[in-house]
């Protein structure tokens, strides 16, 4: 189910964590060459994710929302 971003955070290990509408959260890394969003780097280019809907699996399951920092 897609989902818009709503914010993020990073987690214990300092990666980047996009929080979701629906109170999921998703691991929005930077991993080249297998995951390549250089945008998740800058403020800038987090800001303009903000909106953006990204699939969220844990809806799709039926999951209850995650904690939010």
């Amino acid at each position: 189910m897609k989902q818009p971003i709503t914010g993020y955070h990073r987690d214990e290990e300092n990666h980047w964590v996009a929080q979701l509408a629906c109170g999921h959260n998703q691991h929005v890394r930077h991993d080249p060459p297998w995951i390549n969003r250089p945008w998740v780097i800058t403020p800038e280019g987090r800001q303009s994710r903000l909106g953006h809907e990204l699939d969220c699996n844990k809806c799709d399951q039926g999951a209850p929302p995650d904690r939010q920092p």
